[in-house]
C-alpha cells in the first residue's frame, strides 16, 4: 500500500538536500521523494512506514519531525497564548480582594 509521508527537515542549502536525498535514495519501497529545501519540506511517497522514513532522515544530522506534528504545534500555540491569559484575571481579583 502507497503512503505518503511529509517532514519538515532543518535544512540551510543544497548540500543538505544531498545529504536527505542520498539517505532516502537507499530506502527500499520508495516510489518517490521531493526535497523542498526553501520550504524545509521532504515528501515521500511509495510502501514506507512513517517512522522508517523519519529514522531515515533524522540519520542525516538534520532535525527532523513530522509536518503534520509543526502544523498542530502552531495552531496549539495561540490557544495556549489565550488560555493563561483569563488565569491571571482571577488571581488579580484575589490580589484585589486581598488587599481590599
Amino acid at each position: 500500500m502507497s503512503e505518503t509521508v511529509v517532514l519538515k527537515v532543518a535544512m540551510s542549502c543544497q548540500g543538505c538536500a544531498g545529504a536527505v536525498k542520498r539517505a532516502l535514495s537507499k530506502m527500499e519501497g520508495l516510489e518517490s521523494f521531493d526535497v523542498d529545501v526553501k520550504e524545509q519540506k521532504v515528501t515521500v511517497k511509495g510502501n514506507v512506514k512513517p517512522d522508517a522514513v523519519f529514522e531515515t532522515v533524522s540519520k542525516t544530522g538534520k532535525k527532523t519531525s513530522f509536518w503534520e506534528a509543526e502544523a498542530e504545534n502552531k495552531e496549539a500555540a495561540p490557544a495556549s497564548a489565550s488560555a493563561p491569559a483569563p488565569a491571571p484575571a482571577p488571581t488579580a481579583t484575589a490580589a484585589t480582594t486581598a488587599t481590599a
